[in-house]
């Protein structure tokens, strides 16, 4: 046995592992054909590696170009996990130095196809699944990871994107997320655990489908839900103490009532629903920076009325608040509709979650004529109903506004509300936009317009940093809040010149640990933090951040 040097700060069983074709299995181990001379020596690789010695930037640009000839993005999507598979440290530099391209092969809007493909394209495991039938030994079950998890990514698969229901096909949904925070924000993917709570499916096709990888039966509701949630909670806590969990792509129905339950005990939050918010309260802030406007005059309509729609609205009433608007009068700045049309009082059967934003109103019954009736500022499409911002609503838009704020969330990107050509044509090039999905740029009347995704990726990974980096006790509002005003601080005013609203993507590492340092600031500064405060809070933050290079062997 020898020794082998793994990045510090990161506890490990232990420090004996093992030599010759065991190193060469271990994904956090593997150099592939970067293992040196004196390396193969040392650990009894001789002969079972090709002779030639490549370096690490050689291995990428490979791996780039066996990528790029793929014939479409799923087998890119499937080359990529292999890879991650493998050789870990490879997987993200690859990511890092090409975020832009690699980004939507690992995350969205491919992710959403590789779940429904899930069971077919399955080769080998990754995180835990943890199902109905664990029950009473979901300790156990946390036990066999074997790495000390600061960060949890869990999901019960039932609302996957704009998907819906994919059950323990959603795996593919933390996975993604972790392997984000691990490239955007240098969280070590030692401390990354993505669970699947597998509570069954209703989902008819995956129950009869042969390739399915979860349980084979319809979903756990009620008490033996809450309970096994519960114990989940209560286990990771206990074997992971200072473990941050997000909650990924639950339904309605639970995301906002487990969130209520436990944000004020652990630190957990909602990505759907805060992450979000703070995506989009940024692209907000950007937004009027170019018409020049105040966040407290605008009035925005939302086209949805779930967990993104409301988790927006609360963080923008909460924005409104923080700038002298009375909480009653933010709330009337802030609309719902749903697939009944207007949220309004009065409606019966109203969800507890919209009956904040029912305001009084005649009852409305389509998009189109919501907004000629109420006349917003800004659009946001947040149903994952593709095509709803219409010819017809766009064109209103931009005859009720000089600079329509038009933001077209959903995805993947069959989701989305329109595309970016639809957003600035039927505007004349008006719309302050901002998407869900990539889209390429527009150039329309001479001009080139580059919209940017309003992607979580820029808030959570910065948030989960800090979190970590504090070794907070909650994850508050405030702190979302903070991250969505440093997102917003990262945009340039050619960023905005090109109605960019969101900063380019390779500048992730640089946002998220802006991000992480003020979450971090809020922590220490509301008492939140576990350990005392550092000396340089920023400096701090930016030297726990994980860079994929090899690591070096005795």
């Amino acid at each position: 046995m020898t020794k082998l040097e793994r990045p510090a700060a990161i506890p490990v069983a232990t420090d004996v592992l093992p030599r010759g074709f065991a190193v060469l299995q271990d994904p956090t181990l593997n150099k592939g054909t970067a293992f040196t001379e004196r390396e193969r020596d040392a650990l009894g690789l001789r002969g079972l590696l090709p002779p030639h010695v490549f370096s690490q930037d050689e291995q990428a640009d490979r791996v780039l170009k066996y990528i790029r000839q793929l014939p479409n993005d799923l087998e890119k999507h499937i080359a990529l996990n292999a890879l991650h598979d493998r050789n870990e440290a490879l997987f993200f530099r690859v990511i890092c130095d090409n975020i832009d391209e690699i980004q939507p092969l690992i995350y969205t809007p491919t992710v959403g196809l590789a779940c429904q493909k899930y069971g077919l394209i399955f080769q080998r495991p990754r995180g835990l699944f943890i199902g109905s039938n664990d029950r009473g030994r979901v300790a156990e079950v946390l036990q066999n990871w074997p790495y000390p998890a600061g960060l949890i990514v869990v999901t019960d698969g039932e609302r996957i994107l704009g998907l819906g229901d994919l059950g323990a096909n959603g795996m593919g949904i933390p996975v993604g997320k972790l392997s984000l925070y691990a490239a955007c924000a240098g969280i070590h993917p030692n401390l990354c655990l993505p669970v699947m709570l597998d509570v069954g499916t209703n989902n008819g096709e995956l129950l009869t489908d042969p390739y399915y990888v979860g349980l084979r039966q319809r979903r756990v509701r009620g008490e033996a839900y809450d309970e096994l949630v519960d114990e989940f909670i209560t286990a990771a806590r206990r074997i992971f103490p200072e473990v941050v969990i997000q909650f990924e792509d639950f339904a309605n129905h639970n995301a906002f009532r487990l969130l209520a339950r436990y944000r004020d005990r652990i630190p957990v939050f909602n990505d759907d629903i805060q992450g979000t918010a703070a995506v989009a309260l940024a692209g907000i802030f950007s937004a009027l920076r170019i018409t020049g406007g105040e966040l407290t005059a605008q009035k925005i309509l939302f086209l949805g009325a779930g967990e993104a729609a409301t988790g927006i609205a609360n963080l923008v009433v909460s924005a409104m608040a923080a700038q002298g608007l009375a909480e009653q009068e933010a709330l009337r700045r802030c609309w719902l509709t749903d697939s009944r049309g207007l949220v309004v009082k009065g409606r019966a059967d109203l969800a507890e979650h919209k009956q904040r934003y029912a305001h009084d109103h005649a009852p409305v019954g389509d998009f189109l004529a919501a907004i000629q009736a109420l006349k917003p500022t800004a659009i946001i499409g947040v149903a994952a109903v593709g095509g709803t911002f219409t010819r017809e609503v766009l064109e209103e838009m931009a005859r009720l506004n000089e600079r329509p704020i038009v933001f077209a969330l959903s995805n993947p990107t069959s989701k989305s509300e329109c595309t970016a050509e639809e957003a600035y044509r039927h505007t004349g090039g008006r719309a302050l936009f901002a998407c869900g999905s990539p889209f390429d740029p527009v150039t329309l009347g001479g001009k080139t317009f580059v919209p940017r995704q309003g992607n979580n990726s820029y808030i959570f990974p910065g948030v989960g940093l800090g979190a970590i980096a504090s070794r907070a006790r909650k994850i508050t509002d405030e702190m979302f809040m903070g991250a969505a005003h440093a997102l917003a601080h990262c945009v340039t005013e050619s960023d905005l010149e090109q109605g960019s609203l969101y900063p380019a993507l390779p500048r992730i590492r640089e946002v998220s640990a802006g991000i992480g340092a003020k979450v971090a600031q809020i922590a220490y500064r509301r008492g939140l933090a576990t350990g005392p405060v550092p000396q340089d809070i920023a400096a701090d933050v930016k030297s726990r951040m994980y860079d994929p290079v090899y690591p070096s062997c005795v």
